[in-house]
């Protein structure tokens, strides 16, 4: 297997933390890492791998490329189910989906494009906007609020069990620094989480 990735951004990693959680060795794949701001992903080569030039994407030994974290995750959630990150029954498994989107959705998204449209570190290629980037900045960081708020009675995002959605978030968190967005002194419960998830092993990915 192959997993064409970038060390900086927060997607492979999401995917390199699954992995990790589920025993799954990275020295026994080959990673590919991609220069982004280069423009790596937009050749001709890769664009066959993955039409939408994203990262990361896998390819199996056969020859079949996925890309996008969750649908690589589903993968190996279904190579090895142990442990369970994706949820055991409907109601988990529809659980961790919700809060899952949620962070994908209302937390990385928004500080994605608060990077992209402050930092115009893709102007080559797309229309930046200040404006837009400070619009999602602080959508970002009211998800910092709500998420404190949760937390206060919930040990992890989706509830009891460290899931796919603490991967998600973490990753978001991590991520908004480059756009100087931090857990504020005023987020206890936020920055217990945070610690907590940090310290895993499989942070480190």
């Amino acid at each position: 297997m192959k997993l064409y990735q970038s060390d900086r951004a927060p997607n492979p990693r999401r995917v390199r933390i699954f992995m990790a959680e589920k025993g799954l060795d990275l020295g026994n794949m080959e990673i590919i890492n991609l220069d982004l701001v280069a423009g790596e992903n937009l050749s001709a080569d890769y664009r066959r791998k993955d039409p939408m030039c994203g990262v990361p994407t896998l390819e199996l030994d056969d020859g079949t490329c996925i890309s996008e974290s969750v649908a690589i995750s589903r993968y190996f959630e279904e190579i090895q189910p142990e442990p369970a990150l994706m949820g055991r029954d409907a109601k988990s498994k529809a659980a961790i989906e919700m809060w899952n989107r949620r962070m994908e959705l209302k937390l990385l998204l928004p500080v994605a494009l608060a990077f992209r449209n402050i930092s115009r570190a893709f102007a080559d290629r797309e229309k930046c906007s200040k404006e837009f980037g400070e619009i999602s900045l602080e959508r970002a960081t009211k998800m910092f609020t709500f998420l404190d708020q949760h937390l206060a009675n919930n040990d992890y995002i989706a509830g009891d069990d460290f899931s796919i959605a603490d991967i998600t978030a973490l990753c978001a968190v991590d991520f908004a620094r480059v756009v100087k967005l931090r857990i504020g002194e005023d987020q206890p419960h936020l920055k217990r989480w945070h610690d907590a998830v940090s310290a895993r092993d499989s942070a480190k990915a």
